[in-house]
Protein backbone atom coordinates (compact mmCIF):
# COMPACT_ATOMS: atom_id res chain seq x y z
CA UNK A 1 0.00 0.00 0.00
CA UNK A 2 1.76 2.75 -0.92
CA UNK A 3 1.87 6.72 1.14
CA UNK A 4 -0.85 8.41 -0.45
CA UNK A 5 -3.51 5.02 -0.57
CA UNK A 6 -2.39 5.06 3.90
CA UNK A 7 -2.63 8.68 4.41
CA UNK A 8 -6.39 8.53 2.55
CA UNK A 9 -7.32 5.65 4.92
CA UNK A 10 -6.35 7.32 7.82
CA UNK A 11 -8.04 10.65 7.45
CA UNK A 12 -11.44 8.58 6.49
CA UNK A 13 -11.13 6.76 9.61
CA UNK A 14 -10.36 9.87 11.62
CA UNK A 15 -13.32 11.42 9.87
CA UNK A 16 -15.50 8.17 10.81
CA UNK A 17 -14.54 8.63 14.65
CA UNK A 18 -14.95 12.32 14.33
CA UNK A 19 -18.54 11.68 13.07
CA UNK A 20 -19.35 8.98 15.38
CA UNK A 21 -17.99 11.50 18.19
CA UNK A 22 -20.29 14.07 17.29
CA UNK A 23 -23.39 11.70 16.33
CA UNK A 24 -23.24 10.74 20.19
CA UNK A 25 -23.33 14.10 21.48
CA UNK A 26 -26.36 15.68 19.61
CA UNK A 27 -28.32 16.20 22.37
CA UNK A 28 -28.42 19.21 24.45
CA UNK A 29 -28.02 18.11 27.94
CA UNK A 30 -30.52 20.06 29.58
CA UNK A 31 -33.22 18.43 27.57
CA UNK A 32 -31.37 14.95 28.28
CA UNK A 33 -31.63 15.61 31.85
CA UNK A 34 -35.76 16.80 31.09
CA UNK A 35 -36.37 13.90 29.21
CA UNK A 36 -35.02 11.46 31.78
CA UNK A 37 -36.97 13.09 34.20
CA UNK A 38 -40.43 12.60 32.25
CA UNK A 39 -39.44 9.08 31.47
CA UNK A 40 -39.17 8.33 35.74
CA UNK A 41 -42.02 10.58 35.68
CA UNK A 42 -44.25 8.21 33.72
CA UNK A 43 -42.86 5.13 35.75
CA UNK A 44 -40.07 4.26 33.52
CA UNK A 45 -42.91 2.89 30.83
CA UNK A 46 -41.38 0.01 28.10
CA UNK A 47 -42.63 2.50 25.54
CA UNK A 48 -40.09 4.55 26.79
CA UNK A 49 -37.12 1.77 26.61
CA UNK A 50 -35.11 3.54 23.93
CA UNK A 51 -34.31 6.55 26.21
CA UNK A 52 -31.09 4.91 27.45
CA UNK A 53 -28.79 7.87 29.06
CA UNK A 54 -25.96 6.18 27.20
CA UNK A 55 -26.94 7.03 23.77
CA UNK A 56 -28.20 9.90 21.97
CA UNK A 57 -31.23 11.12 22.79
CA UNK A 58 -31.55 12.63 19.24
CA UNK A 59 -32.03 9.05 18.37
CA UNK A 60 -34.67 7.93 21.34
CA UNK A 61 -38.29 6.75 19.93
CA UNK A 62 -41.07 9.38 20.45
CA UNK A 63 -39.21 12.62 19.85
CA UNK A 64 -37.46 14.66 17.29
CA UNK A 65 -34.70 17.18 17.40
CA UNK A 66 -33.99 20.62 15.63
CA UNK A 67 -30.83 20.90 12.85
CA UNK A 68 -27.62 22.93 13.74
CA UNK A 69 -29.56 26.06 13.72
CA UNK A 70 -30.98 25.37 16.56
CA UNK A 71 -28.31 23.39 18.68
CA UNK A 72 -30.54 20.08 17.93
CA UNK A 73 -32.55 21.02 20.59
CA UNK A 74 -35.56 18.92 20.97
CA UNK A 75 -38.72 20.24 18.84
CA UNK A 76 -41.12 17.31 19.17
CA UNK A 77 -42.34 14.83 21.96
CA UNK A 78 -45.35 12.68 20.60
CA UNK A 79 -46.31 9.94 23.35
CA UNK A 80 -49.11 7.94 21.74
CA UNK A 81 -49.96 4.41 21.92
CA UNK A 82 -48.49 2.87 25.02
CA UNK A 83 -48.75 1.08 28.38
CA UNK A 84 -48.21 4.85 30.28
CA UNK A 85 -50.14 5.71 33.78
CA UNK A 86 -50.22 9.05 35.60
CA UNK A 87 -50.01 12.19 35.42
CA UNK A 88 -48.57 14.29 32.15
CA UNK A 89 -45.15 14.92 33.59
CA UNK A 90 -44.40 18.54 34.66
CA UNK A 91 -41.05 18.52 33.28
CA UNK A 92 -42.75 18.98 29.84
CA UNK A 93 -42.36 22.80 30.64
CA UNK A 94 -38.77 22.17 30.72
CA UNK A 95 -38.04 22.04 27.11
CA UNK A 96 -38.13 25.23 25.70
CA UNK A 97 -37.82 24.00 22.07
CA UNK A 98 -40.69 22.14 21.98
CA UNK A 99 -42.86 22.89 18.95
CA UNK A 100 -45.01 19.83 19.24
CA UNK A 101 -46.47 18.17 21.98
CA UNK A 102 -48.38 15.01 21.56
CA UNK A 103 -49.86 12.88 24.53
CA UNK A 104 -52.59 10.49 22.51
CA UNK A 105 -55.10 7.45 22.96
CA UNK A 106 -53.21 6.78 26.63
CA UNK A 107 -56.25 5.28 28.20
CA UNK A 108 -54.38 5.48 31.94
CA UNK A 109 -53.08 8.80 31.19
CA UNK A 110 -55.31 11.08 34.10
CA UNK A 111 -55.33 14.18 36.01
CA UNK A 112 -55.25 17.47 34.97
CA UNK A 113 -53.60 19.57 32.16
CA UNK A 114 -50.05 20.57 33.32
CA UNK A 115 -49.74 24.24 34.12
CA UNK A 116 -46.17 24.66 32.97
CA UNK A 117 -47.10 23.69 29.61
CA UNK A 118 -47.63 27.09 29.05
CA UNK A 119 -43.84 28.16 29.59
CA UNK A 120 -43.54 26.41 25.81
CA UNK A 121 -43.90 29.65 23.75
CA UNK A 122 -42.31 27.66 20.28
CA UNK A 123 -45.31 25.47 20.67
CA UNK A 124 -47.55 25.30 17.30
CA UNK A 125 -49.20 21.81 18.07
CA UNK A 126 -50.58 20.51 21.52
CA UNK A 127 -52.80 17.42 21.26
CA UNK A 128 -53.70 16.05 24.19
CA UNK A 129 -56.56 13.36 23.19
CA UNK A 130 -57.92 10.18 23.85
CA UNK A 131 -56.84 9.97 27.62
CA UNK A 132 -58.18 10.32 30.79
CA UNK A 133 -57.35 13.75 31.66
CA UNK A 134 -60.30 15.77 33.78
CA UNK A 135 -61.05 19.38 34.58
CA UNK A 136 -61.39 22.38 33.18
CA UNK A 137 -59.89 23.61 30.07
CA UNK A 138 -56.84 26.16 31.67
CA UNK A 139 -57.10 29.71 30.22
CA UNK A 140 -53.38 30.09 30.76
CA UNK A 141 -53.35 27.89 26.95
CA UNK A 142 -53.84 31.51 25.42
CA UNK A 143 -50.83 32.38 26.46
CA UNK A 144 -48.91 30.05 23.31
CA UNK A 145 -49.13 32.66 20.61
CA UNK A 146 -47.59 30.79 18.43
CA UNK A 147 -50.42 27.44 18.80
CA UNK A 148 -51.84 26.51 14.99
CA UNK A 149 -53.50 23.23 16.44
CA UNK A 150 -54.76 22.88 19.90
CA UNK A 151 -56.96 19.24 20.01
CA UNK A 152 -58.34 18.10 23.49
CA UNK A 153 -60.66 15.93 22.05
CA UNK A 154 -61.63 12.35 23.82
CA UNK A 155 -61.15 13.29 26.97
CA UNK A 156 -63.07 13.92 30.21
CA UNK A 157 -62.89 17.84 30.59
CA UNK A 158 -65.32 19.47 32.49
CA UNK A 159 -66.82 23.35 32.89
CA UNK A 160 -66.94 25.92 30.06
CA UNK A 161 -65.08 27.02 27.48
CA UNK A 162 -62.65 29.60 28.34
CA UNK A 163 -63.51 32.75 25.84
CA UNK A 164 -59.45 33.17 25.88
CA UNK A 165 -59.51 30.67 23.45
CA UNK A 166 -60.27 33.21 20.53
CA UNK A 167 -57.21 35.16 21.48
CA UNK A 168 -54.68 32.80 19.50
CA UNK A 169 -52.90 34.81 16.61
CA UNK A 170 -52.26 31.81 14.45
CA UNK A 171 -54.84 28.79 15.31
CA UNK A 172 -55.76 27.13 12.71
CA UNK A 173 -57.56 24.45 14.19
CA UNK A 174 -59.38 23.80 17.52
CA UNK A 175 -60.84 20.53 18.59
CA UNK A 176 -62.90 19.92 22.12
CA UNK A 177 -65.33 17.24 20.82
CA UNK A 178 -66.16 13.94 23.41
CA UNK A 179 -65.66 15.82 26.71
CA UNK A 180 -68.45 16.92 29.19
CA UNK A 181 -68.07 20.53 28.62
CA UNK A 182 -70.90 22.53 29.71
CA UNK A 183 -72.67 25.72 29.25
CA UNK A 184 -72.70 28.03 26.14
CA UNK A 185 -70.55 28.54 23.22
CA UNK A 186 -68.67 31.63 23.99
CA UNK A 187 -69.04 35.27 22.76
CA UNK A 188 -65.72 35.90 21.89
CA UNK A 189 -65.70 33.33 19.31
CA UNK A 190 -67.35 35.64 17.03
CA UNK A 191 -64.05 37.49 17.03
CA UNK A 192 -60.92 35.00 16.40
CA UNK A 193 -57.71 37.26 16.26
CA UNK A 194 -56.36 35.36 13.51
CA UNK A 195 -57.79 33.29 10.38
CA UNK A 196 -60.92 31.53 11.53
CA UNK A 197 -60.56 28.01 12.85
CA UNK A 198 -62.15 24.97 12.33
CA UNK A 199 -63.92 24.52 15.16
CA UNK A 200 -65.19 21.00 16.97
CA UNK A 201 -67.63 21.07 19.60
CA UNK A 202 -69.49 18.13 19.33
CA UNK A 203 -70.33 15.84 21.84
CA UNK A 204 -70.43 17.80 24.43
CA UNK A 205 -73.21 18.90 26.88
CA UNK A 206 -73.15 22.51 25.77
CA UNK A 207 -76.43 24.54 25.77
CA UNK A 208 -77.94 28.05 25.05
CA UNK A 209 -77.95 29.57 21.49
CA UNK A 210 -75.09 30.06 19.28
CA UNK A 211 -73.81 33.40 19.14
CA UNK A 212 -74.80 35.68 16.45
CA UNK A 213 -71.12 37.17 15.90
CA UNK A 214 -70.67 33.69 14.80
CA UNK A 215 -72.52 34.53 11.66
CA UNK A 216 -70.23 37.06 10.78
CA UNK A 217 -67.27 34.27 10.07
CA UNK A 218 -66.27 32.18 6.75
CA UNK A 219 -65.64 28.88 8.61
CA UNK A 220 -64.55 26.05 6.51
CA UNK A 221 -65.36 23.45 8.74
CA UNK A 222 -67.77 23.52 11.75
CA UNK A 223 -69.36 20.23 13.78
CA UNK A 224 -71.54 21.58 16.94
CA UNK A 225 -73.51 18.29 16.86
CA UNK A 226 -74.63 16.53 19.66
CA UNK A 227 -74.90 19.00 22.28
CA UNK A 228 -77.94 20.43 23.90
CA UNK A 229 -77.82 23.94 21.75
CA UNK A 230 -81.14 25.79 20.61
CA UNK A 231 -82.45 28.29 19.29
CA UNK A 232 -81.20 30.14 15.65
CA UNK A 233 -78.06 28.42 13.58
CA UNK A 234 -79.16 30.05 10.27
CA UNK A 235 -76.12 32.97 10.68
CA UNK A 236 -73.86 29.97 10.22
CA UNK A 237 -74.92 29.70 6.31
CA UNK A 238 -74.47 32.17 3.25
CA UNK A 239 -74.52 31.86 -0.22
CA UNK A 240 -71.17 33.69 -0.28
CA UNK A 241 -69.03 31.88 2.25
CA UNK A 242 -66.21 29.16 1.64
CA UNK A 243 -67.54 26.73 3.86
CA UNK A 244 -67.24 23.06 3.10
CA UNK A 245 -68.55 21.13 6.31
CA UNK A 246 -71.48 21.81 8.81
CA UNK A 247 -72.71 19.36 11.57
CA UNK A 248 -75.48 20.75 13.48
CA UNK A 249 -77.17 17.64 14.23
CA UNK A 250 -78.71 16.50 17.91
CA UNK A 251 -79.25 19.50 18.89
CA UNK A 252 -82.54 21.44 19.71
CA UNK A 253 -82.21 24.19 17.30
CA UNK A 254 -85.66 25.99 15.80
CA UNK A 255 -85.15 27.99 12.68
CA UNK A 256 -86.85 28.16 9.06
CA UNK A 257 -85.05 26.62 6.36
CA UNK A 258 -86.85 27.60 3.19
CA UNK A 259 -84.86 31.61 3.17
CA UNK A 260 -81.35 29.67 4.24
CA UNK A 261 -78.88 29.76 1.63
CA UNK A 262 -75.80 27.56 1.79
CA UNK A 263 -72.55 28.29 0.23
CA UNK A 264 -71.26 26.70 -2.91
CA UNK A 265 -68.69 24.97 -1.83
CA UNK A 266 -70.44 22.91 0.92
CA UNK A 267 -69.46 19.37 0.63
CA UNK A 268 -71.32 17.71 4.30
CA UNK A 269 -73.99 18.93 5.93
CA UNK A 270 -75.90 17.21 8.42
CA UNK A 271 -79.13 19.03 10.38
CA UNK A 272 -80.67 15.27 11.62
CA UNK A 273 -82.85 15.73 15.06
CA UNK A 274 -83.41 18.95 15.25
CA UNK A 275 -86.63 20.92 15.40
CA UNK A 276 -85.88 23.05 11.52
CA UNK A 277 -89.04 23.97 9.92
CA UNK A 278 -89.77 25.14 6.44
CA UNK A 279 -89.08 23.73 3.10
CA UNK A 280 -85.51 23.48 1.39
CA UNK A 281 -84.97 26.10 -1.29
CA UNK A 282 -83.91 25.45 -4.43
CA UNK A 283 -80.55 27.50 -4.04
CA UNK A 284 -79.51 24.17 -2.26
CA UNK A 285 -79.12 22.26 -5.74
CA UNK A 286 -76.22 24.41 -6.58
CA UNK A 287 -73.67 22.98 -3.36
CA UNK A 288 -71.45 20.10 -4.16
CA UNK A 289 -72.95 18.34 -1.79
CA UNK A 290 -71.55 14.76 -0.84
CA UNK A 291 -73.04 14.13 2.64
CA UNK A 292 -76.59 15.61 3.15
CA UNK A 293 -79.18 14.42 6.12
CA UNK A 294 -82.04 16.75 7.57
CA UNK A 295 -83.95 13.67 8.91
CA UNK A 296 -86.03 14.04 11.90
CA UNK A 297 -86.96 17.56 11.73
CA UNK A 298 -90.46 19.67 11.04
CA UNK A 299 -89.64 20.29 7.21
CA UNK A 300 -92.21 20.11 4.57
CA UNK A 301 -93.00 20.81 1.13
CA UNK A 302 -91.26 19.44 -2.16
CA UNK A 303 -88.23 18.54 -2.37
CA UNK A 304 -86.00 20.21 -4.75
CA UNK A 305 -85.03 18.53 -8.35
CA UNK A 306 -81.14 18.85 -9.47
CA UNK A 307 -77.73 19.09 -8.37
CA UNK A 308 -77.44 16.54 -6.01
CA UNK A 309 -80.27 16.45 -3.78
CA UNK A 310 -82.02 13.12 -5.27
CA UNK A 311 -78.33 11.64 -5.34
CA UNK A 312 -79.29 10.57 -1.00
CA UNK A 313 -81.37 8.00 -0.23
CA UNK A 314 -84.90 8.62 1.66
CA UNK A 315 -82.80 8.27 4.90
CA UNK A 316 -81.26 11.87 4.17
CA UNK A 317 -84.68 12.92 4.31
CA UNK A 318 -87.26 10.58 6.79
CA UNK A 319 -89.34 11.63 9.66
CA UNK A 320 -90.12 15.21 8.72
CA UNK A 321 -93.59 16.53 9.00
CA UNK A 322 -94.52 16.60 5.49
CA UNK A 323 -91.67 16.84 2.87
CA UNK A 324 -92.18 15.00 -0.28
CA UNK A 325 -90.95 14.19 -3.71
CA UNK A 326 -87.76 11.95 -4.88
CA UNK A 327 -86.17 10.27 -3.39
CA UNK A 328 -89.30 9.84 -1.06
CA UNK A 329 -93.20 9.23 -2.53
CA UNK A 330 -94.06 11.75 -5.04
CA UNK A 331 -95.91 14.82 -3.94
CA UNK A 332 -99.83 15.12 -4.30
Amino acid sequence: MDKTTTLLFSLLFLFTLLTNSLSKNLCNQDDKNTLLKIKKSLNNPYHLASWDPQTDCCSWYCLECGDATVNHRVNALTIFSGQISGHIPPEVGDLPYLETLIFRKLSNLTGQIQPTIANLKNLRILRLSWTNLTGPIPGFLSQLKNLQFLDLSFNGLTGSIPSSLSLFPNLLSLDLSRNKLTGPIPESFGSFQAKVPDLYLSHNELSGSIPKSLGNLDFNRIDFSRNKLQGDASMLFGANKTTWYIDLSRNMFQFDLSKVEISKTLGILDLNHNGIRGNIPVQWTEAPLQFFNVSYNQLCGHIPNGGKLQTFDSYAYFHNKCLCGAPLDSCK
